[in-house]
């Protein structure tokens, strides 16, 4: 994607705390009929120095299909957003535009379906969306639960190349900022006050 500079996040920490705190990603491959894509939760980890990316879908959905080794998927994750209108800034020639966060990773994958690495995946899964449930899922009928992963495949996708774009007004005054951060903040919108507060996270404002 089209990253100036100023908006490009170099540190893999920082890449990975926000893809691991908003895990809720659009995975899209290449098909023979176009890029294909899926909304789905995918989780992050780093294996020997490499951002990896995990997840499962439904066995219905063809993408699975489509992500092999001689091909690369596309996974983004993306953060708050907001409208920033030029009345914040200092300079009455300036125009509107939008403050986000978003990280973009590339890589080749496998897909599997066998049911070991399938329970793995469930219980890793189940344990970081929902600890609650990881005492109910093992309760289930063994019939049940072999029925239930007869329906999904999982994947794993190794990384190829990882880019981070905090867009968040970094070429603003700092007094800009500050007025960006204020109007932010007062949002009743949880999504727009969180902008507010990456901003405030890199450092872009007094406080």
């Amino acid at each position: 994607m089209y990253i100036p500079e100023y908006n490009r996040i170099e540190g893999r920490a920082v890449a990975l705390a926000f893809m691991q705190a908003n895990p809720f990603a659009i995975l899209i491959s290449a098909t023979d009929n176009g890029p294909f894509a899926t909304h789905l939760p995918i989780l992050v980890r780093e294996v020997d120095g490499r951002v990896q990316l995990r997840g499962h879908m439904a066995k219905a959905n063809p993408h699975w299909k489509s992500i092999g080794q001689d091909q690369e998927s596309l996974a983004i994750f993306h953060g708050p957003h907001a409208y920033i209108s030029p009345s914040l800034y200092e300079t009455r020639e300036s125009v509107p535009t939008w403050n986000y966060a978003a990280v973009h990773v590339y890589g080749r994958g496998t897909f599997f379906t066998d049911e070991a690495p399938l329970r793995q995946l469930l219980q890793e899964v189940i344990g970081c969306f929902d600890s609650s449930y990881a005492a109910q899922w093992p309760s289930l009928s063994e019939q049940y639960q072999s029925r239930m992963l007869q329906h999904i495949v999982g994947f794993e996708i190794n990384a190829t190349r990882v880019e981070a774009k905090f867009k968040l007004s970094q070429n603003r005054t700092r007094a800009e900022r500050e007025n960006v951060i204020k109007s932010l903040s007062r949002s009743a919108d949880s999504a727009v006050g969180a902008v507010a507060a990456l901003m405030k996270e890199q450092g872009l404002g007094s406080t």
